[in-house]
C-alpha cells in the first residue's frame, strides 16, 4: 500500500516554449502559478536506491493522477526527474563536470569576482561529504536563480564567456551528486536580496514526483534583517521552506541563514551532497589521499600500483597522467591565460595555473589559417610547438585545444598510435572557430575540425623531423643516409659487410648515440630518397584525407540534391498523371455528348 498523500504547495518548473531564447525553455515567474503539488511523505530512507551515478536512473515509474487543466487555461509541458539524470549523462568525467561549475565562477569575474573556492565539508545530518563552490561574484538575484535551475536557459551572449547552453549548472551537479542546495545573494542598486534554491534527485525520486518541482525562498536583505519576499501567498513560500528543510542538510531555518554569513554582500555558494559511488560503493571522489586534492578514486588506484618500472613512474609523474584523476593538476592547465585577480582556492590552497608553453623546450610559434568557409571573415591563429623537457625519457605527446580560455582537449594525440614520429613533441591553439561539445569536454565533428585536425598533424610531424635531433632522436634523414651508405658497403666488400650488419641499426625515432662526454653524435642529415619519398607519401596522404572528407561532403550534398529531384519528378508525374486523367474524362464527355447529339 503506498503511502499516505500529503499536499504541500510548492513551486513547480514550468517549461515554456520561448524561440528568442537560446536553448528553448525558461522558467518564467509570472507565467508559472503556484501550484499545489502533491506528493506521498516518505516511510524510508531518503537515499536514492541506486547510489551509483550510472545506475540512479533505473527506478519505476507509478502512474500520474495530474488533473486535466480548467477550461481556457493551457497546461505546460511536464519535465519527469528522470530527465535530470540522463540530461547530466552527457559528462562521462566527474572532473568535467566540476570544471563547468568552475567556469561559472570565472564567469562572474567581469561582475567583480576575485576568487573561487572548492572543498569538501560534512553533512552533519547523516555525517557525509559534500562538495561546496563559493564565489565572490555578483550573486543571482530572485529571477536570476530561476533562470540558472530551471533548464535549457541561457543569457550568455558575450563572446567571452564560457558558457552559453544554460545548461551546465544542471548537468554538471546532477553528474556529482543527487542533491544541491544553492545560496546567493546580490545587490541591484540600493535593493538587496537573497534567495536559496534546491534541486533535489532525491526529493524527486522519494515523492513519487512526475515533474521537476524546484522550491525556492527568497528575502529582501535591504534593511537591517530578512524579510521574506513573497510572491503568490505566506502558505506558499512556508511550503517551500518545509521542503527545503526537510530535504536539505539543514534541518532549520537559523541553520539556513547561517550560509550566508560568509558570502558577504554579493557572491554564490553551491553544496553538491548525496555524492555518487563508483561501482564499488565508495564514494566516486577521493579527499581522504591528499589533503590539499580531490581525486578521481579510480583512476587514482591505477596510478597507485607497486613495481613499476623507472619510465612508467616517470610517466605517470608527468602533468598529463596527473590531471587524470587529480583536480589540481586538472586545474592548473584548465585555463590557458593566468588570471591577474582571481584565485581558484582548492581545499584551502591556491591553485597555481600552468602555462603549457612555458614547460617546452625549443618551442616555436606557428601560424595557423584556418578555412573557415561561408561568410566567416578569415582569422589567424598561433599555436606553439615544443618538446616537454623531460624528453626523450618519458614520450608524451599530444595538442592542447583551448576555447575561449578554457581547455576543452588535454594532450589530443594527433598521431598514428605505435609510431614514434611526433613523441616529445606538445602543442597548445586556442580554437575560438569551431563549436564545443555540450560537455566541453571535445569538439562538434565538422569539416572545420577535421581541416584542424589534419593541419595540426602535418604541423606537429614537420616540427618533430625538423628538431628532433635537439633533444636526441634520430632524424629520418640520418637514417635514410645511414641506411644507404651501409647498402653500399655490402656491394663494396661483400661477406665482410654481413658483419657489420649484425651491429644494431638506430631506428627512426629512437635517442641516438651519446659520446661519454655527454655529446651527441655528429650525424649527416641529407635527405636520401627513401627519406624524400616516406615524406612526401606522408604529407600527400593528409592531402588526401583532406580532400576525401570534402569530397564526401560534396557527395552527400548531391544525394540530397538528387532525392529532391526525385521527389520533384515524383510529383511532376503525379501532376501529369492527373491532368492526363482529366483531359481523357473530358474526352470521353465531349464525345458521349457529340453521340447524344446526333440522336
Amino acid at each position: 500500500m503506498p503511502p499516505k498523500a500529503e499536499k504541500g504547495t510548492v513551486k513547480s518548473v514550468d517549461i515554456i516554449d520561448c524561440s528568442d531564447v537560446e536553448g528553448g525553455s525558461v522558467v518564467g515567474m509570472t507565467t508559472t502559478s503556484n501550484t499545489t503539488a502533491s506528493h506521498p511523505s516518505p516511510q524510508v530512507q531518503r537515499t536514492p536506491e541506486s547510489h551509483s551515478f550510472w545506475k540512479a536512473g533505473a527506478y519505476d515509474v507509478g502512474p500520474t493522477t495530474k488533473r486535466p487543466p480548467d477550461d481556457g487555461q493551457l497546461e505546460h509541458a511536464r519535465v519527469h526527474p528522470k530527465f535530470l539524470h540522463s540530461n547530466a549523462t552527457s559528462h562521462r568525467w566527474a572532473f568535467g563536470a566540476i570544471a563547468e561549475l568552475l567556469d561559472n565562477a570565472v564567469d562572474e569575474i567581469h561582475n567583480g569576482a576575485t576568487f573561487v573556492k572548492v572543498d569538501k565539508i560534512d553533512v552533519v545530518k547523516d555525517n557525509s561529504p559534500a562538495l561546496l563552490f563559493h564565489d565572490d561574484g555578483g550573486g543571482m538575484p530572485p529571477e536570476r536563480i530561476r533562470n540558472c535551475m530551471s533548464l535549457g536557459f541561457s543569457s550568455k551572449k558575450s563572446n567571452t564567456t564560457i558558457g552559453q547552453y544554460g545548461n551546465g549548472f544542471k548537468t554538471s551537479t546532477m553528474r556529482l551528486g543527487a542533491d544541491v542546495i544553492v545560496f546567493t545573494r546580490a545587490t541591484t542598486a540600493s535593493h538587496a536580496t537573497q534567495s536559496i534554491g534546491l534541486l533535489s534527485y532525491t526529493f524527486l525520486r522519494r515523492t513519487g514526483q512526475d515533474d521537476v518541482i524546484v522550491p525556492m525562498i527568497d528575502f529582501d536583505v535591504s534593511g537591517h534583517w530578512a524579510e521574506p519576499i513573497i510572491y503568490g501567498s505566506q502558505d506558499d513560500w512556508s511550503s517551500n521552506l518545509k521542503v527545503i528543510l526537510e530535504w536539505s542538510p539543514f534541518p532549520s531555518k537559523e541553520e539556513l541563514m547561517l550560509q550566508f554569513e560568509d558570502i558577504g554582500p554579493h557572491g554564490t555558494k553551491v553544496i553538491i551532497y548525496n555524492l555518487w559511488l563508483n561501482d564499488e560503493g565508495i564514494y566516486e571522489l577521493s579527499f581522504d589521499d591528499d589533503d590539499e586534492d580531490i581525486r578521481l578514486r579510480d583512476e587514482a588506484n591505477q596510478g597507485g600500483l607497486t613495481n613499476l618500472r623507472r619510465k612508467t613512474i616517470e610517466l605517470q609523474s608527468h602533468i598529463s597522467y596527473r590531471i587524470r584523476y587529480s583536480l589540481r593538476a586538472y586545474v592548473s592547465i584548465l585555463y590557458l591565460r593566468k588570471f591577474s585577480n582571481f584565485s581558484i582556492i582548492l581545499r584551502g590552497k591556491p591553485v597555481q595555473q600552468l602555462h603549457i608553453a612555458d614547460e617546452l623546450k625549443y618551442s616555436k610559434v606557428i601560424a595557423y589559417k584556418p578555412r573557415l568557409g561561408g561568410e566567416e571573415s578569415e582569422v589567424t591563429v598561433e599555436t606553439t610547438f615544443g618538446f616537454v623537457k623531460e624528453a626523450p625519457s618519458i614520450w608524451v605527446s599530444g595538442l592542447n585545444v583551448y576555447h575561449k580560455n578554457r581547455l576543452i582537449r588535454p594532450f589530443w594525440k594527433i598521431t598514428a598510435d605505435g609510431s614514434s614520429k611526433g613523441n616529445g613533441v606538445v602543442g597548445i591553439i586556442e580554437a575560438n572557430f569551431i563549436e564545443p561539445a555540450h560537455d566541453k569536454q571535445d569538439f562538434e565533428r565538422s569539416s572545420v575540425f577535421v581541416r584542424l585536425e589534419a593541419r595540426m598533424k602535418q604541423i606537429l610531424l614537420d616540427y618533430w623531423k625538423n628538431h628532433c635531433h635537439l633533444v636526441g632522436f634520430q632524424p629520418p634523414s640520418a637514417r635514410a643516409h645511414h641506411e644507404q651508405k651501409q647498402s653500399h658497403v655490402q656491394l663494396s666488400v661483400g661477406l665482410a659487410a654481413n658483419v657489420e650488419q649484425e651491429v644494431v641499426q638506430p631506428m627512426d625515432g629512437l635517442p641516438t648515440n651519446i659520446g661519454q662526454d655527454g655529446s651527441h653524435e655528429k650525424l649527416t642529415s641529407r635527405d636520401g630518397p627513401g627519406s624524400i619519398s616516406i615524406d612526401q607519401i606522408c604529407e600527400e596522404n593528409i592531402q588526401l584525407f583532406v580532400r576525401c572528407e570534402e569530397h564526401m561532403q560534396k557527395e552527400e550534398e548531391l544525394k540530397q540534391t538528387a532525392e529532391c529531384l526525385e521527389k520533384e519528378l515524383e510529383e511532376a508525374k503525379r501532376k501529369l498523371a492527373q491532368i492526363s486523367s482529366y483531359l481523357e474524362t473530358r474526352r470521353k464527355q465531349k464525345i458521349m455528348g457529340l453521340q447524344i447529339g446526333k440522336f
